[in-house]
């Protein structure tokens, strides 16, 4: 099979024949059929954040299970499937505490002196990105990465779910618990802050405010559902915020990655209100706020892939985009085949995409 691998960082992909294993106790094997392209993996290829290299970066896509392993009760060949990369363990304090998000266990991974999942065809091991590889025709991954969904949606969009959607309707919803009526800000409208911007819509806050410097992207955020836009290449975003609102918002989201647009997000913030970065710093980037800032009871915090429980909220995510109430037809900028993986994130850097899907034949 073909798969997009990481050589060396910073780099590009390389299109590369693959071997993939058979499935072992609660393995499933997947044909991809859509995969996104994020700016996580984007980190990677730049060099942001540190990647074990040889890999094949992906971690945002559907398919249809083509085999299982041993123990397998969650999924049977011919479901079809959204990947996630918040693997869990499904018994630790996190998992049953209720937050499957935070799993930090291993187990889910081959161990020591078990085969590789994925390696070259001479038998050299491929390191698998976030436990899934999508960038690949074939994804070998532990039955509690993916979630069961019903044939009706189409494939190319139930990818979106498994990141983009997933990390930014669930920040909105689950780790600021945005409730109706509050104002809301989300600088960056690339694929996570549209669905910051539409899981404001959907919790029926008051103002939803989006911040960008393409005009594009502005126009996007106003069909997602922002009440208002800025353009952050003519004004300063946090003095505009807070002379719009008499004060600030009651949460502003942070959906790009950087110390200057996570320390805007604090800075646009009412007395009382939360900061939330959805987006990934490069390694090493610390933030700073204002100390006095704090005494106002204003708060900063992280989010993990919109502290999902993936197995409920992704079904209801399909639902929703079903009944009309969630857009994924408009999140999708691009549709390219695997060999034009290199140039999809090219036009990521260049900011005139929210998004672009690999599409496998």
């Amino acid at each position: 099979m073909r798969g997009a691998v990481l050589n060396t960082s910073p780099g590009d992909l390389e299109i590369t024949e693959l071997a993939i294993d058979n499935p072992g106790p609660r393995e499933v094997l997947v044909r991809t059929s859509a995969a996104g392209l994020c700016h996580s993996d984007l980190h990677a290829i730049d060099g942001s954040i540190p990647a074990r290299l040889p890999s094949c970066l992906g971690h945002e896509a559907a398919g249809v299970v083509e085999a299982v392993g041993d123990q397998v009760r969650h999924v049977a060949p011919g479901d079809h499937v959204i990947s996630c990369l918040s693997v869990f363990c499904g018994h630790c304090e996190h998992c049953v505490s209720g937050h499957p998000n935070r799993c930090e266990s291993t187990e889910m991974r081959r161990g020591r002196g078990e085969p590789s999942r994925l390696t070259l065809e001479d038998g050299t091991p491929i390191n698998q990105w976030f436990n899934l590889s999508s960038f690949a025709e074939l994804m070998l991954v532990h039955e509690n990465a993916v979630v069961k969904v019903v044939d009706d949606i189409p494939l190319d969009r139930a990818a979106l779910i498994g990141c983009a959607v997933v990390t930014g309707v669930g920040a909105v919803i689950h780790t600021a618990g945005v409730r109706p009526g509050e104002t809301v800000a989300v600088i960056g409208c690339g694929g996570i802050g549209l669905n910051c911007v539409q899981g404001a819509r959907l919790v029926g806050a008051g103002r939803i405010i989006a911040v960008d410097r393409v005009p594009m992207k502005l126009e996007l955020a106003k069909q997602f559902g922002a009440t208002d836009v800025i353009d952050a290449s003519s004004v300063d975003p946090v003095q505009a915020i807070l002379e719009m609102t008499s004060g600030g918002v009651d949460h502003a989201f942070e959906a790009i990655g950087l110390k200057a647009t996570a320390e805007a997000a604090f800075g646009m913030l009412r007395v009382g209100g939360t900061a939330t970065v959805v987006g990934l710093l490069p390694f090493g980037v610390n933030v700073e706020v204002s100390g006095l800032s704090l005494i106002g009871e204003r708060k900063l915090q992280g989010s993990r892939m919109g502290s999902n429980r993936f197995r409920v909220d992704m079904p209801r995510l399909v639902d929703l985009y079903l009944q009309g109430r969630l857009d994924l037809d408009n999140l999708i900028s691009a549709r390219i085949a695997l060999e034009q993986v290199n140039e999809g994130f090219a036009a990521m850097q260049g900011g005139e995409v929210a998004r672009s899907v690999i599409v496998f034949d």
